[in-house]
C-alpha cells in the first residue's frame, strides 16, 4: 500500500506526518513505525504522528516516538500537527482545538507559520536538592547547570534515565542554563533514546521549574535550543500553573510517496 507522507519539524525537532483520517495507517505495527523514522533506511524523524478524525474537536493527534511506541504527549509535535491541518484544509480558521493522548489542547496558527498551544495545567513540581520533576504532559527531569554547552548530554542523560529513579518508564532528561534573560536548554528525550534539537514539552517544564525555583520574573519566557528559539508563557498561582502556552515555528519541509 503506498502512503502519502509529509515532513514537518519545530526548532529542529521533526516529524513523519500521516493524514489517518480514513484509518487506513497500520497503527499497531511499531516496527514499521520504527523503520519510518530511521534515518538510513527509512524517512527519518524524531517521531511519526497520525492525523485522525475526532468528533469532539478538529482532530486527532497520534503521536509514536522514534523507537516505534505510542507515546506521551510532543509539544512540537503538536504544534507541527496544527501546522499540518492547515496544510489539509480542516481547520476553518486559525484556531483549533484538538484530541491528543493527555487530552483536549487548543492553538492558534499565524500567517507566518508560528503556532502557539495550549498546554496541560500543572499542578505539581517535585523540588529535589538537585534537580526538579514535572509532568508536562510527558515526565521531565530537570537540572539547571552553568555550562549547558559543555554538558554531555547523550552520557549524562541516558544515565538518569536508565537509572531506576522513574521505574522501567525512564523520563526525559533536561539541562538548562539562565543566559541573558532566557533559558537555554538541552533534552535527552526517551523514545528517542538521544538529544533532539528541541524537545516542546521539555521547553515547557524547564520554564515552569525555572520559574517556580525563582529564575524567571514575570509569565513568559524566552528558551534557545539548539534547533532555534521558543517562548512559553504561562499564569502561576499557588496551586501551580495554567494558562500554559507553547509558541514558536512550525515549518513544512518536503512531502513524499512511501510504499509500506
Amino acid at each position: 500500500m503506498e502512503f502519502t507522507f509529509y515532513k514537518y519539524q519545530g526548532t529542529g525537532n521533526d516529524f513523519v506526518m500521516i493524514d489517518n483520517r480514513a484509518g487506513l495507517f497500520p497503527i499497531d505495527d511499531k516496527v514499521l513505525v520504527a523503520k519510518l523514522c530511521d534515518r538510513k533506511f527509512g524517512i527519518g524523524a524524531d517521531g511519526l504522528i497520525l492525523l485522525e478524525n475526532a468528533d469532539e474537536a478538529d482532530f486527532k493527534m497520534v503521536y509514536f516516538n522514534a523507537d516505534g511506541a505510542q507515546s506521551s504527549m510532543c509539544g512540537n509535535g503538536g504544534r507541527c500537527t496544527v501546522a499540518f491541518a492547515k496544510q489539509l484544509g480542516v481547520l476553518n480558521s486559525n484556531e483549533t482545538s484538538f484530541i491528543a493522548i493527555d487530552g483536549m489542547h487548543k492553538a492558534s496558527i499565524n500567517a507566518d507559520g508560528t503556532v502557539s498551544l495550549g498546554m496541560i495545567d500543572v499542578d505539581k513540581i517535585n523540588k529535589e536538592k538537585d534537580y526538579t520533576f514535572l509532568d508536562t504532559g510527558s515526565p521531565h527531569h530537570v537540572i539547571i547547570t552553568d555550562n549547558v554547552k559543555e554538558v554531555d548530554v547523550q552520557t549524562e542523560g541516558s544515565k538518569i534515565r536508565y537509572s531506576g529513579l522513574y521505574g522501567d518508564a525512564g523520563s526525559n532528561i533536561n539541562f538548562v542554563e539562565v543566559m541573558d534573560g532566557k533559558l537555554f536548554a538541552r533534552t535527552y528525550e526517551r523514545g528517542v533514546e538521544a538529544e533532539t534539537l528541541s524537545c516542546g514539552t521539555g521547553v515547557t517544564a524547564v520554564a515552569l521549574a525555572s520559574a517556580e525555583q525563582g529564575f524567571v520574573r514575570g509569565n513568559e519566557v524566552k528558551i534557545e535550543t539548539l534547533g532555534g528559539e521558543l517562548k512559553v508563557s504561562f499564569e502561576q498561582h499557588k496551586g501551580g500553573y495554567t494558562d500554559i502556552y507553547l509558541t514558536g515555528p512550525a515549518t513544512y519541509v518536503f512531502k513524499g510517496q512511501i510504499t509500506l
